[in-house]
């Protein structure tokens, strides 16, 4: 099931990914997360990257999450308009 309301932002370690989803919470931001590797694994199956957790933020908060991201990190590279919905 596909949800265009989230768009993805970030992609990082999951340290990185836990500090934003809680600058974004203080600001009233929703995101989600997904883990491709983990999920993976539990299903029996590879898939994603080890260590490398998606950060989806509501696409009526992006441009304010993706502030968020790019003052927090400003030497990483951001997933700008990417147009990667959760799915």
């Amino acid at each position: 099931m596909e949800n265009t309301n989230f768009i993805r932002i970030y992609t990082g370690l999951e340290p990185n990914v836990d500090l934003l989803q809680d600058l974004f919470r203080t600001r009233g931001i929703d995101s989600v997360t997904r883990n491709d590797f983990e999920a993976g694994l539990r299903a029996g199956f590879g898939g994603g990257f080890p260590g490398q957790v998606q950060l989806f933020a509501h696409k009526d908060h992006y441009d304010e999450a993706l502030n968020i991201v790019k003052e927090t990190f400003p030497g990483e590279e951001v997933d700008e308009r990417k147009n990667d919905p959760l799915s």
